[in-house]
């Protein structure tokens, strides 16, 4: 037996597939087999009491579990963690005994949920201001409006969609806004499927309009002014009698400034621009992330929450699973980003040792590794007071008093890993132009003896 309706899972997440004999039945010396579409598809082979990896095909390597808490009740669950979209599909549940054989089918559907939409200002075109709104991680394709403070939808400008190597849409719809009309819009994202929008909201106000940008009035009084102070010039000079040398120079130089004005007033206003909306900030989303016990050294522990980890005397004994870090004091955290902007807080106790960041998934567990970007880390570190950032080689910083919580900002495309001490919200480093790799970059940490961090909102 199966579910009897399709199963829902995000993108990034953990989803399990139930499975069950009916009547109840042993399942412990059975062959069971999870497959994808096609009985020879194998995502999952549980035959003689253990797992059979070597069957499965391309793409689920690693990343399934079967669950056989409940195998002598016959049954047997599978679960498959970091969905993706081409995870999407038709899943079947074979059993086989020496008597007899059946299997089930059920139905995954995945969904991506984006970032919130950024409202960006690209400049002035066609009497009023260029404005485009981008997002990330869609799936499937999302519908995307403007759309003014009544909910009407307003016409884009263009629209541009692309679907990357994860599968995921990433959107970018642009538009005119005109002065007097629609100063108030927003950009609103759905998602179809999970029937979840994301919505951001602008409001521009009429100086921020070509009629009233004052870098326009001060060229336009400007250009005339020199003209006029040139031809005086050119008088004074031809009343010396050094007329005809003197005007073909001037000559040049008023037609140079005159195609000059457009370069220079074209730059005046997007540094303008520039300037006025540098106040706006870019919106993020606050991260609820918890910490991955599979990934802590033996020496931590964790709480129930799975929010706060301290580091004991004694290590536990713990299995020595591929994804535990075993030769330094670190934890991951269970949740991780492929695209998008997030952020979270941890807070740093009274310790006075310890390190704070993202890193690759593939970031090394078992070796005494260097922390650094060339060994997938980005963090920031305290030792006794002492603060450094972990570039290669390490940055000293000085700061003027010792943060109670470190914000971690994480902007996945454009590579960009910035620590804030997050109750003042002054920035203490930026790391730019990070490698992701395209891979899942997920929140780390790393203690000493003495220390405790907690991840807080």
């Amino acid at each position: 037996m199966g579910p009897s309706h399709p199963i829902m899972a995000l993108v990034g997440e953990d989803v399990v597939l139930p499975c069950h004999l009916s009547p109840s039945l042993s399942a412990e010396n059975m062959e069971v087999r999870w497959f994808l579409s096609e009985f020879s598809s194998t995502i999952h082979l549980y035959r003689d009491g253990k797992d059979h990896s070597e069957y499965q095909i391309p793409g689920y390597e690693g990343r399934t579990e079967f669950l056989r808490e409940d195998i002598t009740n016959g049954s047997i669950a599978l679960r498959i963690r970091d969905i993706r979209p081409s995870d999407e599909g038709q899943y079947g549940c074979f059993f086989q005994s020496i008597t007899f054989y059946a299997q089930a089918l059920s139905e995954l559907k995945v969904a991506g949920l984006g970032s919130s939409p950024l409202i960006s200002v690209k400049g002035y075109q066609d009497g009023g201001i260029h404005l485009v709104c981008q997002s990330a991680g869609w799936y499937p394709e999302p519908e995307v409006l403007w759309r003014d403070p009544s909910g009407k939808h307003l016409p884009s400008l263009s629209e541009a969609k692309s679907q990357g190597t994860n599968d995921l849409f990433d959107m970018e719809y642009s538009i005119i806004l005109q002065e007097n009309t629609n100063q108030n819009l927003s950009c609103w994202i759905k998602n179809p499927r999970l029937n979840q929008a994301k919505e951001s909201v602008i409001y521009i106000s009429d100086p921020f309009f070509p009629k009233g940008n004052p870098w326009k009035l001060t060229l336009a009084f400007l250009l005339p002014v020199s003209f006029i102070l040139f031809v005086s010039t050119i008088y004074l000079f031809s009343v010396k009698g050094k007329w005809k040398r003197k005007i073909g120079k001037l000559t040049f130089v008023i037609e140079n400034l005159t195609e000059k004005n457009g370069e220079l007033q074209a730059a005046v206003e997007k540094l303008d621009l520039e300037n006025r909306w540098r106040r706006f900030v870019t919106p993020i989303e606050q991260a609820n992330v918890t910490l991955d016990p599979k990934t802590a050294h033996p020496q931590l522990s964790m709480s129930e929450d799975r929010k706060s980890v301290t580091m004991g005397s004694q290590r536990q004994d713990l299995p020595d699973n591929p994804e535990r870090f075993l030769a330094r004091f670190c934890v991951l955290g269970y949740e991780g980003f492929t695209s998008g902007r997030h952020y979270w807080e941890v807070e740093l106790g009274e310790g006075r040792f310890w390190a704070v960041g993202v890193a690759r998934e593939s970031v090394k567990r078992k070796g005494r590794d260097n922390f650094s970007p060339e060994d997938g880390v980005w963090a920031l570190w305290q030792w006794d007071g002492q603060y450094k950032a972990l570039t290669s080689p390490e940055t000293p910083l000085t700061l003027s008093s010792f943060p109670k919580r470190i914000r971690v900002s994480l902007n996945y495309a454009e590579g960009q890993v910035v620590f804030f001490d997050a109750d003042t919200i002054d920035p203490i480093f930026t790391f730019t132009q990070a490698s992701f790799a395209g891979e899942r970059v997920l929140p780390w940490l790393w203690m000493w003896p003495g220390s405790q961090l907690r991840l807080c909102n």
